[in-house]
C-alpha cells in the first residue's frame, strides 16, 4: 500500500486562487444595481467552496472515503492528482488525467474568451443596443462564457457543495439575463423584442457555435445594425 501523500491545507494557496478569480470575474462582468451585486454573492460563495476543497479542506474526499470505505477506488485519495473526482471515476490513471484536465481547460478558455470580448463588445457601445459581433449569435455571450466556465470548474474539480450550488448559480444569472432583457425591450421598444425573437439567449445551434469563437464575428454586424 503506497504512503499516503496530504495535498491539502494550503490556505494561502486559497486565498491566491480565490482573489484571482474574483479579480477576473469583476473585471469582466462589473455588477452595478442590487440584482446583479445578488447574482455576484452567488458567484463568490461557488468560488469559495471550490478553492476551500481545492486546496484547503477537502471535505468532499473526506467523506466520500468514510461512506465508501475500502471500496474508494483508490489507495491515495488526499493526493492533489487523485482529488480529482473525475480522474478517480476514469480509473485514476495519468491518461484520465489529462483527459480530466484538457476537457477543463478547453471550456475555461473558452469562457474567458466569452467573457473578455463580450465585456469590449459592450463597453464599446457607449449605451447602444449592442445586435453585432458575438451579438448576432447569443443575446447574452457574457453569461454563456460564465457557463462554460462554471461547467469547467465542475469538471476539473466536482465537490458536493459546488455541483449543489451550480444549479443556483445558473438560475441566478439566467434570472438577471431575463431582467436585462426588459429593461432592454423597455428602451429601445420593438427594436429589441425583433432581435430577441431570431437571437438565442446563452446558448445557440451546435452549427453555430463556433462563430462564438470567430475572429471574423466581431466585425460582423447584425441586419438591424446597432
Amino acid at each position: 500500500m503506497s504512503e499516503t501523500t496530504y495535498a491539502y491545507g494550503m490556505w494561502i494557496v486559497v486565498a491566491f486562487n480565490l482573489g484571482l478569480f474574483l479579480f477576473f470575474v469583476l473585471s469582466f462582468l462589473a455588477p452595478k444595481g442590487w440584482a446583479e451585486w445578488r447574482s455576484m454573492s452567488v458567484m463568490v460563495a461557488f468560488l469559495v467552496a471550490l478553492f476551500s476543497e481545492m486546496y484547503g479542506f477537502p471535505l468532499t474526499i473526506y467523506l466520500l472515503t468514510s461512506w465508501l470505505g475500502d471500496a474508494y477506488p483508490v489507495l491515495n485519495p488526499f493526493s492533489h492528482k487523485l482529488g480529482h473526482l473525475w480522474v478517480v471515476v476514469l480509473g485514476g490513471s495519468d491518461l484520465a488525467w489529462a483527459l480530466v484536465m484538457g476537457v477543463s481547460l478547453v471550456l475555461m478558455l473558452a469562457g474567458y474568451i466569452l467573457l473578455s470580448r463580450g465585456w469590449r463588445q459592450v463597453h464599446g457601445s457607449h449605451g447602444r443596443m449592442t445586435t453585432d459581433g458575438l451579438y448576432t449569435v447569443v443575446r447574452h455571450p457574457q453569461y454563456t462564457g460564465l457557463f462554460l466556465l462554471i461547467a469547467g470548474f465542475l469538471v476539473q474539480w466536482p465537490t458536493l457543495i459546488t455541483v449543489l450550488m451550480a444549479p443556483i448559480l445558473l438560475y441566478a444569472y439566467v434570472r438577471l439575463a431575463r431582467q436585462e432583457e426588459t429593461v432592454m425591450t423597455d428602451r429601445f421598444g420593438n427594436d429589441y423584442v425583433r432581435y430577441a425573437e431570431r437571437t438565442p439567449r446563452f446558448f445557440p445551434p451546435v452549427s453555430r457555435w463556433g462563430l462564438l469563437f470567430s475572429t471574423q464575428v466581431l466585425n460582423r454586424r447584425s441586419d438591424a445594425g446597432a
